[in-house]
């Protein structure tokens, strides 16, 4: 115990041994394509878009003479539509959505949503995050803790804010990162110190403190993940047509770690901005470019690396947005909205109907399918998890999987 001390004691004093560029929980996360092997197990990865996605703009109800009548100014003409079927259409901005589902690798599952919705961007959230459970754990975080506890480095954020609600645990610490880069430690380089924190981390520690405890525990993971590291390079992949943009270097990184072999289970980021309150068409075209041409090149990636078969990527809004659009020519907050899945063991390309634009509860839609049944599906029929832990019981599916 001593030793350990003394040497982290020495060695923060001595220069900036960590490069954490975070705030904590920010963990050091990341692995060495040397010391991890190929394996079979299901991967789970989430792209949060943040703001709450305007659900109509982006899967297009262009047969539906009610959706021009509500959006005078916001509507897409139906020429412009990349065409689903006969009923909806993807907006012009998600040509990578419309070419993977071409390809049969997506689905689209309509309206959903949750019984009396919640409007706030935080309350909204957390309900998707905690999966309604009044534990102050994630959905993502108890999968980690019931069924993925064993796993050396199960779950992993990327992303520059805070860590999502749905990775929370309270007993294994899930790391969050920004870059590969900002999260190597700067000495690895001197063999002498390599050995020295393998010392550290093997180290035995005990503590009543369960706070400590988690601290401990948390420091152990950046230490231990931070050796691995070293091999491995954040480098993005121009064969695959990345955005230039956080989310498609995310992805990128997140293929790169898949294909080293790495045994995490879950990747989960974010694509901010869905908040479109005012002259929402330009911005909610970039975001859905970014969007869709993000997935499709990581799902080109993970395909060419022999991948696809073992990956879902799976995104979600809080909300989408009120079926009217405002004075503004934007659109506010409002309920129910489209969830997409992408991977080649999909079921189905549309699973469920589009809701009604003049069935509506206070000018909205009301929702189709409860989002906790789309969780029990990929805990269940993707992931190999009991759901009932994480979700409080088991919802009968929609039937998303082969």
């Amino acid at each position: 115990m001593n030793n350990r001390r003394n040497f982290l004691k020495q060695s923060l004093a001595g220069s900036a041994v960590i490069s954490l560029s975070g705030a904590v929980p920010d963990f050091l996360l990341g692995t060495s394509r040397k010391i991890v092997k190929k394996n079979d197990d299901k991967i789970l990865v989430v792209v949060q878009m943040s703001g709450g996605n305007d659900g109509l703009n982006t899967v297009v109800p262009y047969g539906d003479d009610e959706y021009y009548r509500n959006r005078f100014t916001l509507a897409i003409g139906k020429s412009n539509v990349l065409k689903v079927n006969d009923h909806i259409g993807f907006h012009p901005g998600l040509t990578g959505f419309d070419r993977l589902m071409n390809e049969r690798k997506m689905s689209i599952v309509q309206g959903v949503g949750y019984p009396n919705p919640n409007r706030s961007h935080f309350e909204s959230m957390d309900l998707w995050h905690t999966a309604h459970q009044t534990s102050s754990d994630g959905w993502l975080g108890r999968s980690v803790e019931t069924s993925l506890a064993s796993e050396n480095l199960p779950a992993i954020h990327f992303g520059s804010g805070l860590q999502p609600l749905a990775l929370k645990t309270s007993n294994k610490p899930v790391p969050s990162i920004r870059s590969i880069d900002n999260f190597r430690l700067n000495v690895l380089r001197d063999e002498k110190v390599k050995k020295q924190l393998a010392a550290v981390i093997k180290a035995p520690r005990k503590t009543d403190n369960a706070l400590l405890g988690y601290v401990h525990e948390s420091a152990t993971v950046a230490l231990e993940t931070s050796l691995r590291l070293q091999d491995f390079g954040d480098k993005q992949n121009g064969e695959f047509k990345y955005p230039q943009s956080n989310l498609g270097k995310n992805l990128s990184t997140i293929a790169q770690l898949i294909e080293s072999g790495l045994s995490t289970r879950i990747y989960y980021t974010t694509l901010d901005g869905f908040d479109t309150h005012s002259n929402q068409g330009e911005s909610h075209r970039s975001l859905l470019s970014d969007l869709g041409n993000s997935v499709e090149a990581f799902m080109k990636q993970i395909e060419a690396q022999g991948n696809l078969d073992r990956v879902v990527l799976f995104s979600f809004s809080e909300f989408g947005r009120r079926v009217r659009e405002n004075a503004s020519r934007g659109t506010d907050h409002g309920t129910a909205a489209p969830v997409f899945l992408f991977g080649s063991k999909l079921k189905q390309p549309v699973v469920g109907e589009h809701p009604s634009l003049q069935d509506l509860e206070q000018g909205d839609l009301k929702f189709q399918i409860d989002y906790r049944s789309v969780y029990c599906d990929l805990l269940t029929n993707w992931m190999e998890i009991d759901p009932r832990p994480v979700v409080g019981k088991n919802f009968q599916t929609p039937g998303l999987f082969d």
